[in-house]
C-alpha cells in the first residue's frame, strides 16, 4: 500500500454510533492511514436485532469517517465474546493492508490487556481450571478466580469490567490467528456498559437505546448526523427495531423445535438444552423463558444469544470464522484494500445471512418485505 502508515481496524456495533464512537474513530484515523469498521449485522451481541439496520449503521460509520465497513456475519455477531472477538479479528487480518486493532478499555493498558490473555491460552490455566472444583458458579467467575492464581488478582480484576474482557478475547484471538495485527487500546470514555452517565459525561448506548424507544428527543446527545439518520429511519418505518415484535414468532420457532435440536445449539453444555426445551413449551413471553431457563451457572446474557441463535438457525457446525469478507461500504481508499484481500469478498450476501435479514425485517415499526439484502448496493461515497 502507499500509504505511510497501515490502517486500523475497528470491532463495532454503533448501536447506535454515539460520541464515544466518534472519539474512537477519530482517534484511529488519526494513528493510521485510514479506518475499517468490522460492523455486525442486523442481531447483535445481546442477543437481539439492532436498533438501526446494518445499512443505516454502515452509512453512520462512513460519516464517522470510516474507509470501509464489512459485516461480522450473524453466528459470529450475534454470539459470545470469544466468538465474536476471533470473528473480528479473522475479519480484519483477511486485509493485508491493516495493521492495527483499536479499541475502548476501562483498561486501557494494552500490555495487561495481553499479559491475560496469553495466561488463559496456556496449558498452565487450563490445568488449573479443570482442577477448580465445581462450585455452580458461572464460568466466567471461574475464570476470573483461576486467572488471579496465575498472574495476580489484581491483573485478573480487569475481566469484571466488560470491554477489557472483550479487549482480552480480541488480544487472544489475534495470538492464536497469528494476525498480523498490534493491539491498540483507547480509554472508553462516557457511561459504563448498562450504566448511568453521571451529569456531563456521555450517555452509553443502552441508555440511547431506550430513549430511543420511547421517542425522546436526542439532540445534542448523539453526533447530529447520527440523530438526522435515527429520524430519517422512523420515517421509513424502520426505526426503531425492537426484540419486542419479534416475541411470538422466536417463541413459535422454539415451539418447533425437538430436544436434539436444542442440543445442535451452538455453546450448549451442561443441560442448558433441556432447560431451554423445557422452558419454550412453558413460557408466554422471552423475559419468562429467559428466567425459566436461567440458573446460577447461566448467565442471562448467554441464554438470550442461545434463544436468538435457535431462532436465526444456527448449529454448532458453523465455521470457526468467517469464510468470506461481506462488504457493506466503502470509500475509494477502502476499495483499494480489498485488492490484497486473503478472502472471497462478497457484496451480495450468503444464504444464512439474507434469511438473518429477512426475520430481522419483522422487528421494523412497518414490517419490511423479504429481500432486501439484494436489493442493496454497497454503499459508497
Amino acid at each position: 500500500m502507499p500509504e505511510k502508515m497501515p490502517f486500523s481496524a475497528v470491532i463495532c456495533e454503533f448501536n447506535p454510533l454515539h460520541q464515544g464512537h466518534f472519539w474512537l474513530l477519530d482517534a484511529a484515523r488519526r494513528q493510521s492511514a485510514g479506518v475499517v469498521c468490522i460492523l455486525s449485522g442486523n442481531f447483535v451481541q445481546r442477543g437481539e436485532p439492532a436498533i438501526l439496520d446494518k445499512w443505516a449503521r454502515t452509512r453512520l460509520a462512513l460519516q464517522a469517517g470510516a474507509d470501509l465497513v464489512a459485516e461480522l456475519p450473524p453466528s459470529w455477531a450475534c454470539a459470545g465474546a470469544e466468538r465474536f472477538a476471533r470473528g473480528g479479528v479473522a475479519l480484519a487480518a483477511s486485509l493485508p493492508g491493516v495493521g492495527s486493532l483499536v479499541f475502548g478499555s476501562e483498561v486501557p493498558d494494552a500490555e495487561a490487556l495481553n499479559e491475560a490473555a496469553k495466561a488463559l491460552l496456556s496449558p498452565d490455566f487450563s490445568a488449573a481450571l479443570s482442577r477448580l472444583p465445581d462450585d455452580g458458579s458461572t464460568f466466567a467467575r471461574r475464570r476470573q478466580q483461576v486467572l488471579g492464581a496465575l498472574i495476580g488478582p489484581e491483573k485478573a480484576d480487569l475481566l469484571r469490567h466488560p470491554n477489557a474482557a472483550l479487549a482480552v478475547e480480541y488480544c487472544k484471538a489475534i495470538l492464536e490467528l497469528g494476525a498480523p495485527l498490534a493491539p491498540v487500546a483507547f480509554p472508553r470514555t462516557g457511561a459504563g456498559h448498562d450504566q448511568a452517565a453521571s451529569p456531563g459525561q456521555a450517555l452509553s448506548a443502552s441508555q440511547l437505546r431506550e430513549k430511543i424507544l420511547a421517542d425522546e428527543n436526542i439532540a445534542g446527545l448523539v453526533p447530529e448526523f447520527t440523530r438526522k439518520t435515527i429520524q430519517e429511519e422512523m420515517s421509513a418505518g424502520r426505526c426503531p427495531a425492537s426484540l419486542a415484535r419479534l416475541e411470538r414468532p422466536i417463541l413459535a420457532r422454539l415451539r418447533a423445535m425437538s430436544p436434539e435440536d436444542f442440543a445442535s445449539l451452538p455453546d450448549i453444555s451442561e443441560g442448558l438444552e433441556n432447560r431451554l426445551y423445557k422452558a419454550s413449551r412453558q413460557a408466554g413471553g422471552l423475559e419468562e423463558l429467559y428466567a425459566l431457563a436461567k440458573a446460577k451457572r447461566y448467565t442471562h446474557a448467554r441464554v438470550r444469544r442461545l434463544v436468538m441463535a435457535a431462532f436465526l438457525g444456527f448449529t454448532s457446525g458453523m465455521p470457526d470464522t468467517p469464510p468470506s469478507l461481506p462488504v457493506l461500504g466503502m470509500t475509494a481508499r477502502g476499495a483499494a484494500l480489498l485488492k490484497e484481500c486473503t478472502l472471497p469478498v462478497h457484496t451480495r450476501p450468503e444464504e444464512s445471512v439474507a434469511r438473518a435479514d429477512d426475520l430481522y425485517a419483522l422487528s421494523a415499526p412497518v414490517v419490511q418485505p423479504c429481500g432486501r439484502s439484494f436489493r442493496e448496493g454497497v454503499i459508497k461515497i
